[in-house]
């Protein structure tokens, strides 16, 4: 029985070492989660230290905040689409639907740019206040991941437009897609602990 599953279930997880490497990036995320909640934590402690710099309701825009949310977490959807595309065996599906997850990403790290550079016009920046270097460092953190997490699908579309879609391709394209999902799940988390409270509070 295990043998037959093993024949139908998803390309990724087909083989031993597939199943055991993405069991390893599962361990990975724990890991992230404990590195992100570390931050959050700082971030809490440090809330509304702004010493002379502006507050977070003075600059905080809720328009752009909305965009860069409304981005990343439709990125997340397209991502998904990409995964059903390869597990359809369709690669141009896959490719297609990643492309459109990338444009999604550079778009959100487009408008977090934007945003520093507008709050370090202010006089909020990392050295201006205890919250602020709060803010910079967990903001900066997720977007950091954000732009690792481009340069890493830019690589594997490269590659399974070389190799095709492989039990290797597709788990490395499966553990791209969970890293992506996570990442919209901490922004989240930043969206509502960060920006929403920061603006009303």
């Amino acid at each position: 029985m295990a043998a037959e599953e093993l024949k139908t279930g998803p390309l990724e997880y087909r083989t031993q070492e597939g199943r055991m490497t993405i069991l390893g990036f599962w361990i990975f995320l724990a890991a992230e989660v404990v590195l992100f909640a570390t931050l959050f934590a700082t971030y809490a402690v440090l809330y509304g230290r702004t010493a002379d710099a502006p507050t977070p309701m003075e600059l905080f825009e809720p328009g752009i905040v909305l965009v860069m949310t409304f981005l990343l977490l439709t990125s997340s959807f397209t991502c998904g689409l990409a995964i059903h595309q390869m597990r359809r065996g369709n690669v141009k599906g896959l490719m297609t639907w990643m492309i459109v997850t990338l444009a999604l990403g550079f778009g959100f790290l487009g408008f977090e740019i934007y945003e520093f550079v507008h709050y370090v016009h202010e006089g909020a920046s990392l050295t201006s206040s205890a919250y602020w270097s709060g803010f910079f460092v967990l903001a900066g953190t997720h977007g950091l991941h954000v732009t690792l997490g481009t340069g890493w699908a830019i690589l594997l579309l490269i590659q399974i437009a070389r190799r095709g879609l492989t039990n290797v391709t597709s788990r490395k394209f499966f553990i791209i897609s969970l890293y992506w999902h996570f990442l919209d799940v901490i922004w989240i988390f930043i969206f509502t602990c960060v920006y929403l409270i920061g603006m009303v509070i």
